[in-house]
């Protein structure tokens, strides 16, 4: 099976990795020229716009549940499918939507995830039945998997190496982090004033909006036909969805009650791993993998990855807990729960900023170290909370310590694991960074929920034995609890979740400790002008791999990356393919 043709200017048959020479005046050479800044302006307002939909959209239908459990007739677990349709169908297609932005080019794939996103918002906003809503919410979540991975891997498309793809990725990651705050304000906002349904219609506009002005400002990536890896499509996506589904069902119950032996989770789960295994045994064999193994091959990469994967788990637990204990024990409507996270948002910009700022004078390394304990240490005090709480006094302070350790983290997270990356494989080293993030949540919510509302359960049931011990009156079985008694549980079955979470923080630094070893030069923007490939080391300029500028030898940098690469021999292919498989099956290599 093979992707359509990219046109008479395409080189067919090129192996994977070959690199992609292209003239310097290509059709899309206007976004990265010297004079081109305005429009690099204007591409990262669209990238930014596209990621702040997609975030958004993770928190803002939260708040619209209660609104639409009573306007559709949902039950308490068909409700969760809300949820759990677009989870499913996002998390699993990831790591296709990346590579199809490598094979049939980002922007275009990028254009077709923002109008199938609309048009499933749409579709939602005027649904009359469950299963219509849950249709929607499915398709969105495949237009999500689409937006996301392209979205991040556009940057690296249309801003060069150095201070301008840091900025960019700035903008993206404060996009990521603050943009779940304000999905929770917005959708207080719009389900109180309006109605459930401007919820779905709000992304309509700005999806549109957005597809409109995309091929105007934004470069676009070559075309790169060749087989699709059908077996690694289907294996990936139906393992990460069903590991996705498998802990959304598995964790604890507000009842106490644990669901991690139900059949449904333990056959989830378990089909799982058999596909991802299946998935992993696959590209490793595959002449034109989904996932090349070169992806992985790197070090620092990899541990990006995993940092990702902790990161999301702390933030997501974070999320669910805090906006519980705001609205239950607070008693903070939806709206006043939105506005008590700005703080958090405002912090994830500015420490997104400063990050972008620092990763050329101190580098990658010290900045995901520092943020990875500052968001230890914010869920560490967030653990502290009680029933008596104050906002000013308890809340605060850990929001906007935790908020600035995400920010610190986030953007060189992103520069680390796109960094170095061959351009045809931007999208699906994208994708991963997408999927840390989207599995890591998943754990969040199986682990820390479980951990929270058992918890919760023991505290309720302490409670009750005291009282009886006391001769206090206990309340009879399935009888409402008294006030005091369920916001003392919750208070210490949430205190328990985020001190597990700080743990987890802990494990993404001492991952960062292990893992993370590019320097800072090798950030400050050596690399190629994006949308032109760097040489093959053999015909690299001589005066550069002396360590000596290309324009010092007379060599403007442009004109000799315009210049025509040789392709490599298939044998030469071969060696470096089996090379990078090896490299990634070896154990990592801690010094």
């Amino acid at each position: 099976m093979t992707s359509p043709a990219s046109g008479a200017g395409s080189a067919a048959d090129l192996p994977d990795s070959a690199p992609i020479a292209r003239p310097a005046q290509s059709a899309t050479a206007g976004a990265a020229s010297p004079g081109g800044s305005p429009r690099r302006g204007l591409a990262l307002l669209v990238i930014a716009t596209a990621q702040l939909m997609v975030v958004l959209d993770a928190t803002i239908v939260n708040v619209a549940l209660p609104h639409v459990q009573s306007a559709l007739g949902f039950s308490g677990s068909g409700l969760e499918w809300v949820v759990n349709a677009y989870a499913v169908t996002f998390g699993g297609l990831l790591l296709l939507g990346g590579r199809a932005g490598d094979r049939l080019g980002r922007r275009r794939v990028f254009v077709f995830g923002l109008l199938l996103f609309s048009a499933a918002s749409l579709f939602g906003g005027f649904a009359t039945s469950q299963a219509w809503l849950l249709t929607a919410r499915a398709i969105q979540g495949v237009g999500g998997a689409i937006i996301a991975p392209t979205a991040l891997a556009l940057i690296t498309t249309n801003f060069p190496e150095g201070q301008e793809r840091n900025r960019a990725f700035g903008v993206y990651a404060a996009m990521s982090g603050g943009g779940s705050a304000a999905g929770l304000l917005l959708g207080g906002i719009l389900t109180t004033y309006l109605s459930w349904r401007w919820v779905f219609f709000v992304n309509v506009p700005i999806g549109i909006l957005v597809a409109f002005a995309a091929p105007r400002v934004l470069s676009e990536s070559p075309r790169r036909p060749g087989r699709i890896d059908v077996a690694g499509a289907v294996t990936a996506t139906l393992g990460i969805a069903l590991l996705v589904f498998g802990l959304s069902k598995a964790a604890t119950g507000a009842d106490g009650i644990s669901h991690w032996g139900d059949a449904q989770v333990v056959a989830s789960l378990t089909a799982s791993v058999v596909l991802l295994v299946s998935f992993a045994l696959i590209e490793v064999r595959s002449s034109h993998p989904l996932l090349p193994m070169r992806v992985l091959a790197d070090r620092n990469r990899a541990g990006a990855y995993l940092i990702m994967l902790c990161i999301a788990t702390g933030l997501f637990g974070l999320f669910f807990f805090l906006t519980l204990f705001i609205q239950t024990v607070l008693g903070y409507t939806a709206i006043h729960s939105g506005i008590a996270y700005l703080p958090f948002a405002v912090g994830v910009v500015i420490a997104s900023a400063l990050a972008s700022q620092l990763v050329p004078r101190v580098g990658a390394r010290p900045l995901i170290l520092a943020g990875a304990a500052l968001v230890a240490g914010g869920m560490f005090w967030f653990s502290r909370l009680t029933e008596h709480a104050g906002y000013a006094s308890d809340l605060l302070g850990p929001q906007l310590v935790s908020s600035f350790g995400l920010g610190l983290v986030f953007v060189p997270l992103s520069l680390v694991a796109l960094h170095n990356v061959a351009e045809q494989d931007s999208g699906v080293a994208s994708s991963l960074l997408n999927t840390g993030q989207q599995v890591g949540g998943a754990i969040g919510l199986a682990l820390l929920g479980t951990v929270a509302w058992t918890t919760v359960a023991d505290s309720v049931r302490t409670q009750f034995a005291a009282a009886a011990r006391a001769g206090l009156p206990v309340p009879k079985p399935g009888a409402p609890l008294p006030v005091s008694i369920y916001h003392h549980a919750l208070a210490v079955g949430f205190s328990r979740g985020f001190l597990v979470a700080s743990g987890i923080a802990l494990l993404a630094l001492l991952i960062g400790i292990v893992t993370i070893r590019i320097t800072r030069g090798e950030l400050a923007g050596a690399g190629p002008e994006p949308h032109e490939a760097a040489p093959p080391q053999s015909a690299a300029v001589p005066a550069q791999s002396a360590g000596v500028p290309a324009q010092s030898a007379g060599v403007p940098a442009r004109r000799a990356a315009a210049q025509p690469a040789a392709p490599e021999s298939g044998t030469a292919q071969r060696q470096q393919d089996r090379a990078a498989r090896a490299a990634a099956a070896r154990p990592c290599r801690f010094c």
